[in-house]
Order: structure tokens, then C-alpha cells, then sequence
């Protein structure tokens, strides 16, 4: 595909995610082309990449971007920047009928997991998808490899990531950040309830993402259960190299008194549980503009990359 028949994009948000993002475009994508790198802060260091890279730029936040030459061509926009802006941002550029990607824990389209449910919402054509959290894109896959075997009455996600690799969004964030990871456990991961827990690790050498899943279920077939989750990893690294399972998939039984009632969901009824699954994925970034053990940021531009060329390609193919 050459540039001409290419998506032009825009990444709100010149910090670390957004400029990963922006790279990644420009090194990658066969399907989008950078149009325009957004920010408020004309001395960051992603605007400035953006400038030697020709990559039009504004530090004038969105009011900027819409009063951009281009801004018509435009088609999709990437929202890095926290959840209180893209309230504001997703409000200002309604009228003018971009698809947004929203990669902050705002949710206020419908969360996407590329493996799981990117093919619905392509179908939906929503405006604004939400790419729920990092630790979401790593573990939410898991939690649906399991609930597609069996019924998962309780799923328990626990993200470790750098403290390096954690700035001043991310911070910002953490509420929403559990919050939201939780609620799409749910909802796409198809957990009865959903925990979320982040932890941001001060250890030197800095720690690549870890990333722990433990469900409860009933009796199943832990052969079946063990090729579900095999095969989702493989789906996941496809577009995020260096994710993978550090161990084979656990099964511990629950003892017949163990006080499992208080996780599990209000009202209805719930399969025994008799197992917990627990399985350990490490997430090894890609390097693109952050160093290696930033898996977490990695695999959240990985995710709104494959949903912007899904959208991209399905766009053109429609045309």
C-alpha cells in the first residue's frame, strides 16, 4: 500500500506513550501514516522527535489539532494522555466524526481487547473504543482463554510493572486504572467478578512487566483449559513480540472450607468452585522508544496499533 491510500493519524499526547505510539506508526503500519503529534508542553521530547521526524506538530493540545492544516484528512485519533482529558478532548473533537482510540482508563466507548472482541466492535463501528489498561491488554486474553473452556466465577489480575516505566499519567491514573481493568475483566474477559491490583516496582535494575491471573472455576478439563491459554498467548504475541508465560498453567485445588464466597459475584447462581488457575505472563517491550522492561507500555501501543490498522483496513475495503 503506498502513502497515498494510507490513514492519516494523530496522537494526542507527547509523553511516553504517545511517542511510542508515533514511532511505532512510522516503523511499522503499512496502513497509517502520521498526520499530526499533539501535546501541550512545545519542549517535550516527543514533539520534538515528532519535528525531526517531519511529523506535523502542535503544543496547543486539541484546540491546536482541529485548527491544524490537515486536520480534515485525519481520519483516526489516539487519545495518550489521562483520563480527565480525554473526557474533554473526545467532547471537543465529536462533531467533526474522527474515530478515536482512546488509551487512557476514561472508558467512555466500549473497552477492546484486539484477541477478544476486536472483530465485534469493527462490526459495531463505534466512534470511541477504549483499550482499557496495560494491565488489561495482558491479562484480560487469559482470563477469556479460561472462561471459553469454563465458567470462570472469579478472576484476580495482578500487574507489576517498573516505577521507572510508570510517569506522571500512569500515576495519575491508578484508581481509574483498577477501576477499569476490573469492570473489563468482566465484561470482555467474562469473569463472574473481576479484581484488579497494580504494583509499581522501585527495584534496580529495573523489572520487565509481570503479570499474574488467577481464576476460580469448577470442575474442567485442565487439558482443555491449558491448549485455550496456549493458543490466546500465541494470539497476543502475534502483534506483541515479547509476551509470553513464564511457567505452565497451575491448577491447585480449593479445599471444601476454604471461605471462597467472599469473591465471588452478588446474587445468582455459581458453579462450585473447586480450582484456582493461576498463570504467569511476562510482557518484554519492544524498544521502539522506551528501554525493554516497559512491556506495559508496549503492549498498550501494540493494542491501539492493531485496532487503528483493523479500522484502517476495514475502511479502505468498505471504499
Amino acid at each position: 500500500m503506498n502513502d497515498a491510500k494510507k490513514t492519516k493519524v494523530a496522537v494526542i499526547g507527547s509523553g511516553n506513550i504517545g511517542t511510542d505510539l508515533m514511532i511505532k506508526v512510522i516503523r511499522l503500519s503499512k496502513t497509517l501514516e502520521m498526520g499530526a503529534m499533539v501535546g501541550i508542553d512545545p519542549d517535550s521530547d516527543g514533539l520534538a522527535r515528532a519535528r525531526r521526524m517531519k511529523v506535523p506538530t502542535t503544543h496547543e493540545g486539541v484546540d491546536g489539532l482541529i485548527a491544524m492544516d490537515g486536520f480534515d484528512e485525519i481520519g483516526i485519533v489516539f487519545d495518550a494522555t489521562s483520563a480527565k482529558a480525554h473526557v474533554a478532548n473526545a467532547a471537543k473533537l465529536a462533531p467533526y466524526g474522527k474515530k478515536l482510540i482512546d488509551l487512557t482508563p476514561a472508558a467512555i466507548g466500549p473497552y477492546v481487547v484486539p484477541p477478544v472482541n476486536l472483530d465485534q466492535h469493527l462490526e459495531d463501528e463505534a466512534d470511541n473504543v477504549n483499550m482499557v489498561t496495560c494491565g488489561g491488554q495482558a491479562t484480560i486474553p487469559i482470563v477469556n482463554a479460561v472462561s471459553r473452556v469454563t465458567p470462570v466465577a472469579y478472576a484476580e489480575i495482578v500487574a507489576s510493572i517498573s516505577s521507572r516505566s510508570a510517569g506522571p499519567g500512569t500515576r495519575a491514573n491508578i484508581d481509574e486504572f483498577t477501576e477499569t481493568t476490573s469492570q473489563a475483566i468482566e465484561a470482555v474477559g467474562g469473569a463472574g467478578r473481576g479484581k484488579a491490583v497494580i504494583i509499581l516496582n522501585p527495584a534496580e535494575p529495573p523489572m520487565i512487566m509481570r503479570d499474574t491471573v488467577f481464576c476460580l472455576i469448577g470442575d474442567a478439563d485442565e487439558g482443555e483449559i491449558r491448549a485455550s491459554v496456549e493458543k490466546m498467548v500465541g494470539e497476543v504475541s502475534a502483534y506483541v513480540p515479547g509476551y509470553r508465560l513464564k511457567q505452565e498453567v497451575q491448577f491447585t485445588p480449593i479445599p471444601a472450607d476454604e471461605p471462597t464466597h467472599t469473591l465471588l459475584p452478588d446474587g445468582g447462581t455459581v458453579t462450585a468452585v473447586t480450582t484456582k488457575v493461576s498463570v504467569f505472563l511476562e510482557v518484554e517491550g519492544a524498544a521502539h522508544y522506551l528501554p525493554a522492561y516497559a512491556g506495559n507500555l508496549d503492549i498498550m501501543t501494540s493494542a491501539a496499533l492493531r485496532v487503528a490498522e483493523s479500522i484502517a483496513e476495514r475502511s479502505s475495503g468498505a471504499a
